[in-house]
Parts: structure tokens; C-alpha cells; sequence
């Protein structure tokens, strides 16, 4: 896994949460394979956050595999979706 900075481990955090990014844009941006994130998520969230990450993923309702995604989203991120950052939601 490449080193990163706190920042890009952030952003990397963002990303898995977001629903409609799929863990091939976290690849093409920070070189991070599926496994990767997994390791990354397991060892930056708390355990409970860490469950609820997983079952969300694995649930079906996430479309973080691109062949499971749905043909109409053409965009990773919602345009009304709250900033992330240093994994607290900011204010606007």
C-alpha cells in the first residue's frame, strides 16, 4: 500500500463512504486496491463504524462495484452531498 498523507487518507475515507464512488476511482487517484481501502478503513475507523462500512457495502444499497452500478449515475459524488473533512462532516 503507498504511504499517505493525512490528507489523501481523509480523502480516501470520503471516497469509501460515498456510495456512488466506486473503488475504481479510489485506484485511479491513489493507486489503492479494494483490498487496500478494506485495510485502510479497518485500520482507521472505529470497530463499529468499521461493521457498518462493510454491511453497507456488502448490502447492495452501495455502488462501489462498478459492475453492480446502476447504468444512469454518471457522477461519483452528489452534488448536495456535505464536505468531509479530517472524517468530521463541516459546516458550510
Amino acid at each position: 500500500m503507498n504511504k499517505l498523507s493525512v490528507e489523501e487518507i481523509d480523502r480516501v475515507i470520503e471516497m469509501a463512504w460515498e456510495d456512488r464512488t466506486p473503488f475504481d476511482a479510489i485506484k485511479i487517484q491513489f493507486g489503492l486496491a479494494e483490498s487496500d481501502v478494506i485495510r485502510l478503513m479497518r485500520n482507521e475507523l472505529k470497530p463499529s463504524s468499521w461493521r457498518l462500512w462493510r454491511k453497507r457495502v456488502n448490502q447492495g444499497v452501495s455502488q462501489k462495484h462498478a459492475k453492480k452500478r446502476n447504468p444512469e449515475i454518471d457522477r461519483f459524488k452528489c452534488n448536495l452531498q456535505r464536505q468531509v473533512t479530517l472524517n468530521k462532516i463541516s459546516k458550510r
